[in-house]
């Protein structure tokens, strides 16, 4: 029979957290499996941590706390989920910015400004920052130049890199993650799967200010993330969709909120509409010159008494003028 892993603490928590699975971390220890977990509920209780497995986050087998709940999803990759609680204050949320070299648009250029004007609490790229275009599934249309993936990275680091010089609440500046932004672990994972937890080969580890997840809760009552439902009432449907909450969704480049309202409460179902111009480079052989519903823009939240108001949007007015439009003024940025 094997024996019960004999490694120390630090060991056995550095290699849970690359395995995730008793099974594996058995093999590689060559001890037997009901050691292992012995051992992790040892070290769990030691350091009142979590160590959480990749089966289900851990949660089908076990009975958490909402802390330690909170804690299970907050240490799986990418992190599940995060949030914070806001009696009186402001969220800011962009989405689907695609940035690219050299390309600093006028709802980029209103977003700082409304950062020093408000100072929000927290700030949430809510997806699509890095466009990945020679990495994606699809197909080169035509000769479309596009830049590499070196330069691509180099412009988010650029463009995130102000806003962070811009805010001064740097513990909540967070980064749920969109379907294009997950293309560049997506492609090292299928062409060089050998290379997984080498620092660099995640996203994240470019960004080290940004808290990643797939979901950011405000007040257990909105909820922001990339996408859920698309088309064209996809913040109609999102709300059905989600029983009870509000949702902020970015990905159909729609800026838009659409309000449900029943018998006790009304809900918000907001689009973030797109950092982007959406003629720009990025989707200019990609639309082939076809009208897009998409505009420039983005939101904020403001929060009484832990309530969500009214989303605000700022939508750009005149791109070439360089002017947003927001509670009925028109600025210059």
């Amino acid at each position: 029979m094997m024996s019960a892993p004999i490694v120390s603490e630090e060991e056995f928590i550095r290699l849970w957290n690359t395995l995730r699975s008793a099974t594996e971390v058995s093999k590689a220890l060559n001890c037997d499996l009901r050691g292992v977990h012995r051992r992790r509920k040892k070290i769990e209780e030691n350091n009142s941590i979590i160590l959480p497995s990749d089966s289900q986050l851990g949660l089908k087998n076990r009975q958490y706390s909402q802390e330690q709940l909170q804690r299970v999803l907050e240490q799986t990759r990418h992190n599940v989920r995060r949030g914070i609680n806001i009696d009186s204050g402001r969220v800011l949320v962009f989405s689907d910015a695609h940035f690219y070299p050299d390309d600093e648009t006028t709802a980029y250029r209103a977003l700082l400004e409304c950062i020093k004007e408000f100072q929000p609490e927290v700030i949430i790229c809510n997806g699509d920052a890095f466009d990945g275009t020679t990495n994606s599934r699809h197909a080169r249309i035509n000769w479309s130049d596009a830049p590499t993936v070196v330069e691509e990275l180099q412009a988010v680091q650029h463009y995130l890199g102000e806003i962070e010089a811009t805010s001064k609440f740097h513990d909540n500046l967070i980064w749920t993650l969109g379907n294009h932004d997950a293309r560049f672990e997506t492609f090292l994972s299928s062409q060089v799967p050998q290379y997984q937890n080498i620092k660099g080969f995640s996203l994240k580890d470019h960004f080290p200010m940004w808290k990643s997840c797939w979901s950011y809760w405000v007040n257990d009552e909105t909820v922001i993330k990339h996408r859920h439902k698309g088309g064209q009432y996809a913040g109609y449907n999102n709300i059905k969709a989600a029983m009870g909450c509000h949702v902020v969704t970015g990905h159909t480049h729609v800026l838009a909120v659409q309000p449900i309202t029943g018998y006790k409460q009304t809900y918000y179902g907001v689009q973030t509409g797109m950092l982007a111009y959406p003629k720009g480079n990025q989707f200019i052989d990609y639309t082939e010159d076809n009208p897009v519903d998409w505009r420039s823009g983005f939101a904020l939240l403001t929060f009484h008494k832990g309530k969500l108001l009214m989303p605000e949007l700022i939508q750009v007015y005149d791109e070439i003028e360089g002017e947003v439009q927001f509670r009925g003024k028109v600025y210059g940025v």
